[in-house]
Formats: C-alpha cells, sequence, structure tokens
C-alpha cells in the first residue's frame, strides 16, 4: 500500500504464523492519527458529561423537536431547548431513583424513536444506570429473553408496545417491577399490572413523582457500562454486548477527528433526522455526536412511506441511512426520470454523464458540475430537504451502482461506514471527494488499529497481493464483553485482537472493502443478520426436502434457496394433485414449487420464525447435492462458495423474477 497515496499507514509488521494462530498482516491506523489517537475533552468521564456540557454551553439550542400535528395533519417540528431537556431528565432521573433504582442498576427502554427515549436515556447516563434498548426484531420471545437477562427492574415503554411487554408475565415478573408509558396506559393495562404487583405509570404521572425530590448525582467512571445492547448471534438467544462510557466517549472523539480532517465539522446549526432505531449501536452513536456539538435532533413520524416527507419539513444536513432506504430513494428517482418527458430525460443523462466523468476526474462534488447542479440536480437536492451536505450509509453494504449515482444526483457526499455493536458502531468510513473509495467502507477512523488474519481454509492470505483476511480491531472503542457470557467474549477476544468474522481486502488507497463472512452468518440489505445453517436445520423438518441450501446476500431483502426434494414424497404429492409428469419435469412444475414454497411457510410460522427469515423463493433440483460438482464434503457438509458458483444463474434469476413482480 505505501506505493500509493493512502490513508493508513503501517503501525506494526506483519507476524508470521506461529504457535498455531494463523499469519497476521501489518496493523493499519489511520492516518488522521499519525499524531496519535484523539484526546477526550477534559471532563468528559461518562456519556452524561457530552449531554451535560452541551447544556452548558449551548442551554438555549433547539436539541429535540417533532411535528406538531393539528386535526390528523402534520405541520412544522416543535422544539424544545437543551435546557429544557435538561430540567426533564433531572425530574425523570429523581423518579426511577425513588423506584429503588440506583447506579449500576438497569432500566429498558422500548419503543420508536422519540424525544422520552431520548430523555430517559439521558437520565439514566445522569445516574449511572445501564440503558438496556428492549426490541423485538430478535425473534419471538426477545423482549422477555432481555428483561430476564440484563434483569431490567424498570422499564420505559412506548405506549403501542405496553402490550408486548405484559406477555413477558410471569416470568419477567421476577425483575420487572416497573414500567413507565412514554403517554397513557389503558384501564384494562392497569388492571393487568396490577395483578403482577407491577407499578405503571403515565409520563406526566412519572414526571410528577421527580417533583419535590432531590437525589446526589453519583461520580460515573470512563470504565463503567453505559448501556447493553442485545445482538443476534449465529444461534440461540441475543447476546448481550457490553458497551462503556469510554467506548461511546471514544467513538464521538474519533468522529470529530475525521469530519474535522476532511474540512466537514459538525457544529450547532447541523440538524438530524432520527429514525434509525435508537435501540442499534450505528443511531446512538451518531445521535451522541451531535448532542456533543449542540446540534439539533427531530423525529419521523415512524412510516417509512412519509420520511421524504419529514425529510422536507425538518431539513436536515446529515442523512444516516441503511442500503433498504437508499435502494428506495435510488428506484423512486430512476423511475421518476423514465417518466419524464425525452427531452428532460436526455438533459438529465447528459448532465450525468458530465458530473460522474468530471467527479472521476478528481474535481470535488461542489466544484464538479455547479451549473447541472443547479438547472437539473438541485431538485433531486430538494426532496432530501434542500440543506443534507453528507449521506452516511451504514449496517449493510451500499451497491456500487446506487452509491455512485447518489454521489452525482443529490449533490452531496455520500460515505459508506462499517462498524458492528461490539466496536461501538463506526469503525470505518469512506471519505468526502475520494472517488476511488466507491464500493469500499473507506479507512479506519482514527482510534483504531485495523489488520487482517489469515484463513487458510478459505484462501485467504493477510500477505497477498491485494491483502486478504478476517477484520481485527484493537481500541478503546471495543465493548467490554458479553453479558453473563465469558465464553464467548473469548471466542472473539484473542489477543486483545476483537475478530469481526468479517473478511475484507486492503485496497491501494488504504480503504476496506468487505468481500466474505467467516461463518454462515450474514446481513440483508436492511441490516438484519441471518444464521443460515440454524434456518436450514428449521427448514429442513419439512418432510418433502431431503436437503436445501438458503441464500441471501446484503444487497438484497429476502431469503432464497435451492432444494432437493424427497422423490417419493414429491411424486406422491403430485399423484394426488393431478400432477402427470417424470419426477425431472414435476421439480419444474409451478405447482411443485407452491406446494413446497408454502409447507417452508408453514412450518416458519410454527417455529415462530421472523420475516426476513422465511424464504421467498426456490429452485428444485431433482439430482441432489454431491462431490462429483463439488457441492458437498466427504462428510456432506455444504460447500456454500461451490454452491453459490453452480447456482449463480438460477440465483440472479429467482432475485430478478421477484424484483419485476415487485415493480
Amino acid at each position: 500500500m505505501s506505493q500509493h497515496k493512502s490513508y493508513v499507514y503501517e503501525a506494526e509488521p506483519a507476524k508470521e504464523a506461529v504457535n498455531g494462530r494463523p499469519t497476521i498482516g501489518p496493523v493499519y491506523r489511520s492516518v488522521f492519527a499519525k499524531d496519535g489517537f484523539p484526546l477526550l475533552v477534559d471532563g468528559m468521564e461518562s456519556c452524561w458529561d457530552i449531554f451535560r456540557v452541551s447544556v452548558e454551553r449551548f442551554p438555549d439550542n433547539p436539541m429535540l423537536g417533532r411535528r406538531d400535528v393539528v386535526s390528523g395533519k402534520p405541520g412544522k417540528y416543535v422544539w424544545i431547548t437543551y435546557k429544557q431537556v435538561y430540567d426533564i431528565v433531572i425530574k425523570i432521573g429523581n423518579a426511577i431513583r425513588s423506584c429503588d433504582v440506583g447506579q449500576a442498576g438497569r432500566c429498558g427502554i422500548y419503543g420508536a424513536n422519540c424525544k422520552e427515549w431520548i430523555i430517559s436515556m439521558e437520565a439514566c447516563n445522569a445516574h449511572g444506570i445501564y440503558c438496556v434498548p428492549l426490541y423485538d426484531t430478535l425473534g419471538a420471545g426477545a423482549v422477555e429473553f432481555i428483561i430476564c437477562h440484563a434483569e431490567v427492574t424498570l422499564a420505559f415503554v412506548e405506549e403501542k408496545k405496553i402490550e408486548e411487554v405484559l406477555k413477558t408475565f410471569p416470568n419477567s415478573a421476577q425483575f420487572l417491577k416497573t414500567i413507565v408509558s412514554f403517554g397513557k396506559y389503558s384501564p384494562e393495562q392497569k388492571e393487568e399490572a396490577k395483578k403482577f404487583g407491577l407499578a405503571i405509570y403515565s409520563w406526566d404521572e412519572f414526571l410528577s413523582l421527580g417533583d419535590n425530590k432531590h437525589f446526589e448525582l453519583p461520580v460515573k467512571k470512563k470504565s463503567d457500562i453505559c448501556t447493553i445492547m442485545y445482538t443476534s448471534g449465529t444461534t440461540g438467544d441475543p447476546k448481550g454486548v457490553l458497551i462503556s462510557n469510554h467506548s461511546i466517549l471514544t467513538i464521538v472523539a474519533g468522529v470529530k477527528r475525521v469530519l474535522e480532517s476532511v474540512n466537514e465539522a459538525l457544529h450547532a446549526k447541523d440538524v438530524y433526522l432520527s429514525y434509525l432505531p435508537l435501540a442499534h449501536i450505528f443511531d446512538r452513536v451518531i445521535e451522541e455526536c451531535f448532542i456533543n456539538h449542540g446540534a439539533s435532533i427531530g423525529f419521523w413520524r415512524g412510516d417509512v412511506k412519509l420520511l421524504l416527507e419529514d425529510l422536507g419539513e425538518l431539513k436536515p444536513t446529515i442523512f444516516t441511512a441503511v442500503p433498504r432506504v437508499l435502494d428506495r430513494i435510488y428506484n423512486g428517482l430512476q423511475q421518476k426520470v423514465s417518466s419524464g418527458s425525452l427531452l428532460k430525460g436526455a438533459m438529465f443523462k447528459l448532465a450525468y454523464s458530465y458530473k460522474e466523468h468530471s467527479l472521476f476526474q478528481g474535481r470535488k462534488h461542489g466544484e464538479a458540475a455547479p451549473l447541472c447542479d443547479k438547472i437539473v440536480f438541485g431538485k433531486v437536492k430538494q426532496t432530501l430537504g434542500g440543506r443534507v451536505r453528507i449521506i452516511l450509509s451504514g449496517a449493510a453494504p451500499l451497491a456500487t451502482h446506487v452509491e455512485s449515482y447518489l454521489k452525482v444526483v443529490t449533490c452531496c457526499h455520500v460515505l459508506q461506514g462499517y462498524g458492528l455493536t461490539e466496536t461501538c458502531a463506526g469503525s470505518f468510513v469512506s471519505l468526502p471527494n475520494a472517488t476511488d473509495m466507491v464500493g469500499t467502507v473507506g479507512p479506519p477512523v482514527p482510534n483504531v488499529d485495523v489488520c487482517l488474519e489469515s484463513i487458510p481454509e478459505m484462501e485467504y492470505d493477510a500477505l497477498s497481493t491485494p491483502p486478504r483476511g478476517e477484520v481485527c480491531m484493537r481500541g478503546d472503542t471495543l465493548f467490554s464483553g458479553y453479558h453473563k457470557r465469558d465464553d464467548l467474549t473469548k471466542e472473539v477476544m484473542i489477543d486483545g485482537w476483537f475478530h469481526t468474522g468479517d473478511i475484507g481486502e486492503w485496497q491501494p488507497n488504504g480503504a476496506l472493502r468487505i468481500i466474505d463472512r467467516k461463518k454462515n452468518i450474514f446481513k440483508l440489505s436492511q441490516g438484519e443478520y441471518v444464521a443460515v445453517e440454524n434456518l436450514e436445520n428449521v427448514y429442513g423438518l419439512v418432510t418433502v426436502i431431503d436437503s436445501i441450501w438458503v441464500y441471501g446476500n446484503s444487497f438484497e431483502s429476502f431469503l432464497v434457496a435451492i432444494i432437493n426434494p424427497n422423490q417419493q414424497a414429491l411424486e406422491k404429492w403430485a399423484a394426488s394433485s393431478s400432477v402427470t409428469a417424470d419426477y425431472e419435469f414435476v421439480c419444474q412444475n409451478t405447482k411443485a414449487k407452491d406446494y413446497i414454497l408454502t409447507e417452508l411457510r408453514r412450518i416458519a410460522k410454527e417455529k415462530k420464525l421472523k420475516g426476513f427469515e422465511v424464504i421467498k423463493d426456490i429452485h428444485l433440483d431433482p439430482v441432489p447435492f454431491d462431490m462429483e460438482r463439488d457441492l458437498i464434503t466427504p462428510t456432506f457438509k455444504k460447500k456454500r462458495p461451490q454452491l453459490l458458483k453452480y447456482y449463480q444463474g438460477v440465483i440472479d434469476g429467482m432475485y430478478k423474477n421477484n424484483a419485476n413482480k415487485q415493480s
């Protein structure tokens, strides 16, 4: 990498394989950390200090906003200031303490992003209480599991989620003693809570509980746990990721250094649309960065179909998204262009080609084609509110053609980031005006060391050209372990290095490209993890199936599968369904495919699989997976890369057909 302009430098040399450990490539560090990692601000000991200091510096700045709804119609955003939020936080904190929840206690927060979410979180921060997001996308029973596993004693809950929490009783009664609604509760819910000795408060009732009470804020340390964020495991129960104050303070300092280094520093006038789940570390960290600068956070209305309307009203300056949202924006723009007049379409294509060429010539995006921006692309910019200067995509890979397209038409920087809950989100981020970083997640942020570890069995060599291997990280952003699971912590933390399980490839410019996954777990485009072996075991319970290979990737939002049916069972069904043909032709019959899909959906429902785990399309292969085609090992394990290579055309066809149906 030293032969090219690179945004990383070699901090330590490579290490050859020793004591059974694989070869480790050179340790790289961001060039923005050439003079050392960014220091934390003096006096910043906890996440509470991020908020407290901003209240002191920007008391009258608008902090949290939501759209005013009058007669069912949404209006302008209505704001409360940093000082107003602080006053409410103090009351909520006093109310929490009056419920016998003190330092290192556990408070759950369950619901969509809103000002009450942030206020509850800051009240936890104030008193050194672990904030534990509760959410149901991890599958049936996840809320109950998290309450019991984290020993949550008080939970802040969105009104419409109260029923879900009450369903966790009596099992969660050992721990959960108090529910606080973000709004109100019904008389029936009050009666139900009473059965289990559970106290339930409306938001206003709980606020008044904090009146005329005063609890001293405890001394908090950087090493104290700030939050337990649960993330899906490959199989079994969710894992509780312990994140300290230090980790969040460190990543906030790192993001600040990156943005300042590329002349895109955050400031108090910045505005952010909060819609990605606060229950995930990605949005939590972004919002901490905004709070750190005294900036404003406006909340969406909770409907993805109304997202662009909320963007238009709020006019944010930074827009974070997952690829699925950006795919929708891309498709919408494509349809708009194609449905316009021939003259407008031709003008758009000409402007697009000119600006794209200009960008790849190395011109900065604001200088690449100012006239095209004004006449052609300005309308696109207005759909995002007109003030967005950075679009940041995370949680899953963004398709290269979507990234390239949006870089041209949105008149702003489009950046990709990469990180995990265990690394406190943003560990890598691509840089503005660096068109050679398209399709990558950029260089590391300036507070982590990164190396690649060879994986001989997958033929990935950290010393090859280009270097490839498992992405490993170390630094103060790393988590403090898995809650009550030291065994799992030891699996991923080896000699101070966190092993991500993702396979990376270094680019000559120091950017990283994620190319594979070490274990059989992957993300779909909406950012959800899929544990494929576990799913195959579930779907394998269908008696008409002999073998199944489930496939999905981070550019698609659903799963497909290749199936070897049980010949006897399928022929029996064919006879009873008046499908007369040889077995090979039965497998090509759409009725047979529909029959097996119905059986798959039945078992998915029976086993309470999540929506994104339900297979949407299948291909029936009458020839069993075999060693002759190099599809299985001698011990009958599936060779997934080979299966993908062999069935690539079929897979592409299934995704294309489903895309055509949706359009």
